[in-house]
């Protein structure tokens, strides 16, 4: 997969050691709220702030205990009440062996009918895409979207490469080789590979591993050009933001969608890459939102 430039490997690095910092924040007796979605796995959220109800909706190998994204959540519970929640597969959410992005739908669905049955989403990354599924599904129940940096594949190459990445994951998956799943795909989205022999030997790495078998699903939600004539019905208002420093692929995905979205508008975030600061995004949304 094409998205081996200097500044994808920067961001990829930054977020990695964040991510494996992972710590409980101050005082969690590790309590958390659920919703029982429709096929009936528990999904687990936090709720934070105050304001309008907002969705947050994680990326590949993310956890709402991360810091990274409880930092992220924490900014934005400053306007939001913020529904930080564990995708299914990871952390204390369920699962089903059976994977569909119908059933990552539902999951935000039950969390926007615990919210009061409406609510605005952010998508970051993966997430971005799930947003935009969501608000094709459920017109009547996303008031808006923001998103940033969906990451599907920009030209046919690069889906192709992609796919020779999704049958290796696939294999060492089956193989239950957990650890060089990762690997694999941390590689393959521009990570140097001297560092997968030093990310064993981290506090956070167990916690990551057990993430390995949603990387599957990211890649599902990934894998192909963007969706055009589906998700050009999509009647709920978005904001599809970028990174100035973003890979230039995600650039192209990100235009390609703006012009074929009619009720979108597009917006670049100045001196920011795929780890993009929250702090800064926070404005941004609050203006959309708003509008």
């Amino acid at each position: 997969m094409k998205k081996k430039t200097l500044l994808i490997v920067v961001a990829v690095i930054t977020f990695l050691f964040a991510t494996i910092t992972y710590l409980f924040s101050p005082g969690d007796d590790g309590s958390f709220s659920k919703v029982i979605s429709r096929d009936g796995t528990t999904i687990a959220y936090d709720k934070i702030g105050s304001g309008p109800p907002l969705i947050f909706v994680t990326g590949a190998i993310c956890h709402r205990k991360f810091q990274p994204i409880i930092d992220d959540a924490n900014t934005l519970s400053q306007n939001f009440t913020v529904y930080n929640y564990d995708r299914r597969g990871r952390g204390d959410s369920g699962d089903k062996e059976i994977y569909s992005v119908r059933s990552e739908v539902e999951d935000i669905e039950a969390l926007i009918n615990s919210a009061g049955g409406s609510a605005y989403i952010y998508g970051h990354s993966s997430g971005a895409v799930l947003a935009l599924e969501t608000a094709l599904a459920l017109p009547n129940k996303v008031k808006k979207v923001f998103i940033y940096d969906p990451p599907y594949v920009s030209n046919e190459k690069e889906r192709n490469e992609y796919q020779l990445t999704k049958e290796k994951i696939k294999f060492l998956l089956n193989e239950k080789k957990y650890s060089d799943a990762i690997d694999e795909f941390l590689v393959s989205i521009g990570m140097p590979k001297i560092f997968t022999y030093v990310l064993p030997l981290t506090p956070g790495w167990k916690r990551t591993v057990q993430l390995a078998p949603t990387l599957l699903y990211d890649i599902t939600l990934t894998e192909n050009l963007p969706p055009i004539e589906r998700l050009s019905k999509i009647k709920t208002p978005i904001c599809i933001a970028y990174g100035e420093e973003s890979p230039e692929e995600i650039k192209r995905v990100t235009n390609i969608l703006a012009k074929n979205i009619q009720n979108s508008e597009l917006q670049t975030i100045l001196k920011q890459d795929h780890s993009v600061d929250t702090k800064i995004l926070l404005p941004k949304m609050i203006q959309f939102f708003n509008e």
